[in-house]
């Protein structure tokens, strides 16, 4: 009689999995959370919810993933740990890309961010399979604003409806100078 041994996290194809969960997070988001938001709000705030998502745990994940590398340098061989952070972080820009396809072909900018980004991470994580150490410390650069942003952009899509979104808008941090000192200087976030 032959013993099947227990699924290991390692053997499921983490790329899927992540992209899953980023879609399973935008569905909750449009048709629970942002349910009661206007229809034309809806997709803005769904996408600033899987950003929120991938953000945060984006930053911690990679940092770990830099630290727990020894051999530390812009050209050394991806660790496996930092080729899960890259699936994650693919995974986010798929989604979000196709939420942008889908809601607002016409955002070139957004767009052309995505694809750029997806170009760079799935080089380094699919065909090279070095280089993540420099992409990841960009990673957490580029992400430690993310937090902000979204808090931003969330706030200045219900100013004009939510007297408590216009107040973090325009009298707390949330202004556009506290924005740009988070972009210019992410510690500060």
């Amino acid at each position: 009689m032959e013993i099947l041994a227990p699924i290991q996290f390692s053997s499921i194809p983490r790329l899927p999995l992540f992209f899953w969960m980023f879609v399973l997070i935008y569905l909750i988001a449009y048709f629970i959370v942002f349910r009661n938001w206007n229809p034309k709000l809806r997709p803005e705030a769904s996408s600033c919810l899987i950003s929120l998502a991938h953000g945060t745990p984006a930053v911690f994940l990679a940092w770990s993933a830099i630290a727990s590398d020894p051999n530390r340098g812009f050209a050394s061989a991806n660790t496996d740990f930092q080729s899960t952070v890259l699936d994650y972080s693919i995974a986010y820009f798929l989604m979000d890309l196709c939420h942008y396809l889908v809601f607002y072909p016409s955002d070139i900018l957004f767009i052309g961010h995505h694809l750029a980004t997806l170009f760079v991470f799935v080089t380094c994580r699919y065909l090279v399979f070095h280089g993540a150490y420099a992409i990841l410390v960009l990673l957490v650069l580029a992400e430690l604003t993310s937090f902000c942003q979204n808090t931003w952009t969330l706030a200045s899509t219900r100013r004009a409806d939510v007297p408590f979104a216009a107040k973090a808008w325009r009298d707390s941090q949330m202004g556009l100078g506290f924005l740009g000192c988070c972009s210019c200087n992410g510690h500060f976030c």
